[in-house]
């Protein structure tokens, strides 16, 4: 709303208008952080996008030629086309001259395409003296459709007529003929189709047994260690809020593991559960919790309950905290009543404590599944995802189809389901158990 003042024109803005101001700077850093990486994702998904696969190791939504590639080839194609014409068997000659008429008709036509023609001849002198190209915007060039499908159609056709030659002719001829051969498929490979296939990669891991594995793996640990850290989180955390001697000593004890980097951690229960020289699997097969010390890490249920074990042992500090400040905001007032009115320990729990607790609960129980629904490092550290992928979790699948296998266009389909996921566990937190923690918070209250 405008005021016009003595001074001239003066703005104001509303209470609504005000608030917008005031978080538009983190919605922009949140909206360049989180969901421009995650657009990105999602847009690499819907290509066959893979960089062990020179023809598919860029996203195009049309047909495409690799300039440096195809320049650099087609001179050595071109040498051995006007070599064969002459030296080819007699027999062969003609069939060679027919392919040399094919091919340099299409390499015209290629030539000629308006998005190929203003950077060919820049291509051409790079290679030339030798220069890398590496400017991916000259690189690569659009190429007519009925170009791209007729010239790869052609190569494929001479690549068929081509090969039986090589096993009839001599010795001499079948060099020459094998050399040729392979120009033509290098030139083959240059010539880009485009790699976009939708939701493709979506409907296989629909169909993926692995993922669903992967992703019951993740759900099993997650429900566990979440629910065993909030017991024992609680325990903790109302032991600690207690006065006694020595309090902080116990405090500090208390977030020792926490504060240990987690593949730090991994390392040493990984010594921790050798079946050699381990010494809790020597302890376990002691008191009869296994049946021999190698299970914890040779078995699929075995290194389960490895991993969970080392994750509650690793991140029941970080609940406890959270709900000790929880406990912290409870008025001491609240227990010196009930005291009075007779109520014991258990009572004042249920009746008092609990309740009053729940929102910390919530934040804490929110925080740490959306924690262990993405762990990672852990795992990797620990078993690697073994034995027979029996421990894999969902972001290790992503991670090795990502980087391990090249495979961009899979793997940014598996971080968009690990997206799609987390915000699914988020809103079903907000909407079905966290709605309390905005009850009464009505606009004017």
């Amino acid at each position: 709303m405008a005021k016009k003042g003595k001074r001239g024109l003066r703005f104001s803005l509303s209470e609504t208008q005000l608030g917008y101001a005031m978080v538009a700077p983190a919605l922009i850093l949140v909206i360049v952080v989180t969901l421009w990486p995650v657009a990105l994702s999602f847009y690499n998904s819907l290509f066959d996008y893979r960089l062990t696969d020179p023809t598919r190791s860029q996203t195009m939504l049309s047909s495409s030629v690799d300039l440096e590639a195809y320049v650099n080839n087609y001179y050595y194609l071109d040498r051995s086309l006007d070599h064969l014409s002459t030296s080819s068997a007699p027999e062969h000659q003609d069939i060679f001259q027919d392919i040399e008429q094919s091919i340099r008709q299409y390499h015209e036509q290629l030539q000629a395409d308006s998005h190929v023609k203003e950077r060919y001849a820049t291509v051409e002198e790079m290679v030339n003296n030798y220069e890398p190209v590496r400017d991916q915007s000259l690189k690569y060039a659009k190429l007519d459709r009925d170009i791209a499908e007729g010239y790869q159609a052609e190569l494929s056709e001479v690549l068929a007529t081509v090969e039986p030659l090589i096993t009839e002719a001599n010795q001499e001829h079948a060099e020459l003929y094998q050399n040729f051969y392979h120009y033509v498929q290098n030139i083959e490979t240059a010539i880009l189709e485009s790699n976009f296939i939708g939701f493709s990669h979506y409907i296989n891991y629909v169909q993926d047994s692995r993922m669903w594995a992967a992703m019951s793996n993740t759900l099993f640990f997650t429900v566990v260690s979440v629910a065993a850290e909030l017991v024992l989180g609680l325990a903790i955390a109302l032991l600690i809020n207690r006065t006694f001697k020595g309090r902080g000593l116990v405090r500090v004890a208390v977030l020792i593991p926490w504060a240990i980097p987690t593949a730090v951690a991994a390392m040493m229960w990984r010594y921790l559960y050798d079946g050699q020289f381990g010494v809790i699997a020597h302890y376990f097969e002691q008191l009869g919790l296994i049946s021999d010390s190698s299970v914890l890490l040779s078995t699929g249920a075995g290194a389960m309950f490895s991993i969970i074990f080392a994750d509650v042992w690793k991140t029941t500090p970080y609940m406890a905290l959270l709900l000790l400040a929880g406990l912290q905001t409870i008025p001491n007032s609240l227990y010196e009543a009930a005291k009075v009115d007779g109520a014991n320990r258990i009572q004042t729990f249920f009746k008092i404590t609990l309740p009053l607790l729940k929102s910390a609960i919530l934040v804490a129980l929110l925080f740490r599944t959306l924690d262990a629904f993405r762990v990672f490092d852990l795992i990797f550290v620990l078993t690697g995802g073994g034995p027979a992928n029996s421990t894999e979790s969902i972001s290790i699948y992503a991670y090795r189809t990502l980087f391990s296998q090249q495979n961009f266009g899979a793997g940014s389909a598996l971080s968009v389901i690990v997206f799609l996921s987390v915000a699914l566990i988020s809103f079903a937190f907000i909407k079905f158990i966290g709605s309390d923690l905005f009850e009464g918070r009505t606009r004017g209250s």
